[in-house]
């Protein structure tokens, strides 16, 4: 069992486990929205910005969860 860090060290950095998370979030909620805005599909939400958001704090909490906190 490893224990959870409690910071990352990027060169030199220390940065904070959520930190990371969320820059893995939001990376990841921009990828799908323009995957989702090229193939014409972001047309069936009612509000495209709040979906953005919405997956990022998914996108967070998962890498949050699954891979930081593993």
């Amino acid at each position: 069992m490893t224990p959870i860090p409690h910071e990352f060290a990027i060169g030199g950095v220390y940065m904070p486990p959520l930190l990371v998370a969320g820059l893995f979030g939001i990376i990841a909620a921009v990828v799908t929205a323009r995957l989702l805005n090229r193939y014409r599909l972001s047309r069936y939400l009612f509000y495209p910005p709040l979906v953005l958001l919405a997956m990022m704090i998914i996108y967070t909490v998962l890498f949050g969860t699954f891979i930081i906190g593993a």
